[in-house]
């Protein structure tokens, strides 16, 4: 049986599927549905996932604070520089190059493994979400993964495919109605990323063509900068990862609707 559109009452005593006892147990797609999906997914708990996710998601954010740090220090070096071309010593700039390269290397390291996993918890979720609500989605499954390799469509598509898994994940109302959860931390989480990939590319452009000191503290800001846009979406992502994982374990645990 499968859910009832937005606005429809819920099924009558007679017909109710039977409780969902057990989340994310094995076997078919819960809540009596006649047949399972075509892939025969089955529900599977993105928690450990999810967990796993916000560890390395919060050392992205070490590390890019890191960064940053490193960034606003070559930025005062380059300032000394500019002022006196000749009161830095040649050793304390290549030092400086060091710590910054050390740096980028680290956060390009700790952004590889977080969205490695974090498109494994992804795709899980967005399975769940097909089988909450197999009617949610305008694309397979599959674009999960995919989208985000998609050149300037991954600025896009994956946010349409979290979107549509968040709304399949929450519970009707006790009677049957469309209810709206908050996607704020979806929003917040996608637009800092977004800006701060694009910052990134900006300031990855520039480097390579600062010659000077002027266009290398132009460049340390813009990186100090992007770091800390790229904390600011690691702390959101935290917390778009446990709330959509938690919403996903509540109808998983008490069927797709509300108590009262």
């Amino acid at each position: 049986m499968s859910f009832s559109a937005p606005g429809s009452p819920p099924p009558s005593p007679a017909s109710a599927p039977p409780a969902y006892g057990a989340p994310y147990q094995a076997g078919p797609a819960p809540y009596g549905y006649p047949s399972p999906p075509p892939a025969a997914e089955v529900l599977r708990s993105p928690r450990g996932l999810a967990v796993a996710v916000a560890v390395l998601l919060g050392v992205a954010a070490l590390t890019a604070v890191l960064g940053s740090a490193a960034d606003l220090y070559t930025w005062s070096l380059m300032q000394d520089v500019r002022a006196d071309p000749l009161g830095v010593a040649q050793s304390t700039l290549e030092g400086a190059d060091v710590l910054t390269s050390l740096a980028g290397r680290l956060q390009g390291l700790a952004l590889l493994a977080t969205g490695i996993v974090f498109v494994i918890w992804f795709h899980r979720v967005r399975v769940n979400g097909q089988i909450f609500n197999p009617g949610a989605f305008t694309r397979s499954s599959g674009w999960a993964i995919g989208a985000w390799f998609i050149p300037v469509g991954n600025f896009f598509l994956p946010y349409g495919i979290a979107s549509q898994t968040w709304a399949a994940s929450v519970q009707l109302g006790p009677d049957g109605s469309f209810r709206r959860f908050s996607t704020a931390p979806l929003t917040a989480w996608w637009v800092l990323w977004v800006l701060s990939r694009v910052l990134d590319a900006i300031a990855t452009v520039l480097g390579r063509r600062a010659q000077n000191p002027e266009a290398l503290a132009t460049v340390s800001a813009l990186d100090a900068f992007t770091g800390l846009t790229t904390l600011a979406a690691a702390v959101t992502g935290i917390v778009f990862v446990l709330k959509l994982t938690a919403l996903q374990s509540v109808k998983a645990a008490q069927g797709p609707y509300a108590a009262v």
